[in-house]
């Protein structure tokens, strides 16, 4: 339907353009705009949604004591945000289309409520928000910039890489913008095809000085963005954009933060350890109970929230226990950061292994529009690498 509603937008505006018929394109607009802002977000508890599986996340419902929300995941970043720009009066949040809410609503109201100086709309451009944000952050601002879809971040990677990353290091200390956190929508969402569905953090976990956190709902959503803010290094959060009007907890309404750089062991299990971030940490939970309920067998599930630097600790600590270890994620095998962590658990659980590690990952191509239920790891692909690395 809302692709629908785009093409109607679309040919009415190209109509009106071509007519110089400017009160109708502004019409469209308006109405187009109220549509998104009046459509009540949708909920799945324990829906099957194209082969995977969103539920409620009951394993951190101790983050604060305080009084608590339903909110799906783009709500949670909404409280985040809201929490930031209440508590810390330098606080400022930029990118395109932010102004009005954002393309997925995660800054709806925000401008009004603090002001065009502190919430306000940037040019498209990746590399200029970037380097807008670097520059904030190291004048002393909590700089918060949004690229509107983490397939359009590459524009900006020089500014992450080379100077973000290498700010505090090149000038030994002197300056940083380690107050600097960039949001990116994140992941399939089941027809963005090629440039609305990739998956890059690998491409950043090779630099040194960023920290890379991706959550799996919301309550872990509000909790580590918050975390990314408050930390004194340039973070990249990147939020599973399927996820946005997928999942609904009761989330606290004050401000909370999630350590960063510490996996969450989200089910005990003594034969295999699944490890996973984001989306496909509800794919492996079902996955996890397949496993018991046809083949007997008990999973770890562990998800791993920080990319950059990774815990582990944790994730080797499962292996030494279980002598096996699956790992999941939607961006291609090849160079993706399953093989970091393959690599690391082979030097150091070698002896405790009972079978090959198993990636299963998206395939070595450009993301597919109509195959992109073939191209995703879903939970058959996994649910048969589990029981290969049984069998062996």
């Amino acid at each position: 339907f809302i692709i629908f509603l785009y093409s109607i937008r679309f040919l009415l505006i190209y109509y009106a353009i071509n007519k110089q018929k400017r009160p109708l394109t502004l019409a469209c607009s308006i109405l187009f705009l109220f549509y998104l802002a009046t459509n009540p977000p949708l909920t799945f508890t324990g829906t099957e949604i194209e082969e995977q599986v969103f539920i409620a996340d009951t394993h951190c419902m101790n983050v604060s004591a305080g009084p608590t929300q339903k909110m799906n995941l783009f709500q949670s970043v909404t409280s985040a945000l809201d929490n930031t720009l209440a508590g810390d009066p330098t606080a400022v949040i930029f990118g395109e289309d932010v102004a009005f809410g954002g393309v997925f609503r995660c800054t709806v109201g925000l401008r009004d409520k603090y002001g065009k100086d502190r919430v306000f709309n940037t040019p498209l451009c990746e590399q200029g928000i970037v380097g807008f944000g670097i520059g904030a952050a190291a004048a002393g601002a909590t700089a918060i910039a949004e690229i509107q879809f983490a397939d359009y971040i590459y524009p900006a990677f020089d500014q992450i890489v080379n100077e973000a990353a290498k700010y505090r290091y090149r000038s030994g200390n002197m300056f940083d913008c380690g107050k600097l956190t960039i949001r990116a929508p994140w992941g399939c969402v089941g027809h963005g095809s090629i440039y609305h569905s990739q998956c890059p953090e690998a491409f950043f976990t090779h630099c040194p000085g960023i920290k890379i956190v991706v959550p799996r709902g919301p309550v872990q959503a509000k909790g580590l963005l918050l975390s990314c803010i408050a930390d004194q290094n340039p973070c990249i959060f990147f939020e599973p954009k399927i996820l946005y009007r997928a999942a609904v907890e009761q989330v606290p309404t004050e401000a909370y933060q999630i350590p960063l750089s510490q996996a969450e062991v989200l089910q005990e299990g003594s034969d295999l350890t699944l490890v996973a971030w984001g989306t496909q940490v509800h794919v492996l939970k079902e996955v996890a109970a397949m496993a018991q309920e046809k083949l007997g067998v008990s999973c770890e599930l562990i998800d791993l929230r920080t990319i950059l630097p990774w815990d582990t600790e944790t994730v080797c600590k499962s292996v030494v226990k279980t002598g096996r270890l699956l790992i999941s994620h939607e961006a291609p095998v090849t160079g993706g950061f399953a093989a970091e962590i393959s690599s690391t658990v082979q030097e150091e659980c070698f002896l405790n292994l009972e079978a090959p590690i198993s990636r299963v990952c998206g395939y070595d191509t450009p993301f597919p529009h109509i195959f992109e239920p073939f191209y995703i790891p879903d939970k058959w692909k996994c649910f048969e690498a589990v029981k290969r690395m049984i069998n062996y």
